[in-house]
C-alpha cells in the first residue's frame, strides 16, 4: 500500500481515488486497535486530511457537473436526471 505523501509543502494533491483509499485504510487501521494514544490522534488527523481533499474533488466534481448541466446543446433545454 503506497502512502500519499503528507508534506503540505512540496505534496501534490492527491487523486480522489488515492485519497479515498488511503483514508480507508487509515479507518481499518483504527478500527483495529493496538495503537497507542499518539498514533492513534496521528492517524486521526490524517484522515480528517484526507477527508477534506476528497470533499474537495467531489465539490469539484459537483461544478463540473452543474456547469455542464447549465449550458444548453444546440439551444435545447438541459436534461433533468
Amino acid at each position: 500500500m503506497g502512502r500519499v505523501a503528507e508534506d503540505k509543502g512540496t505534496a501534490e494533491k492527491p487523486s480522489y481515488e488515492q485519497a479515498r483509499d488511503e483514508l480507508a485504510d487509515v479507518v481499518r487501521r483504527l478500527e483495529a486497535g493496538g495503537l497507542t494514544l499518539e498514533e492513534s490522534l496521528a492517524l486521526w488527523e490524517r484522515g480528517e486530511r484526507l477527508a477534506t481533499v476528497c470533499e474537495e474533488w467531489l465539490e469539484g466534481a459537483r461544478a463540473r457537473l452543474a456547469a455542464a448541466l447549465d449550458r444548453p446543446e444546440n439551444g435545447d433545454a438541459p436534461a433533468p436526471f
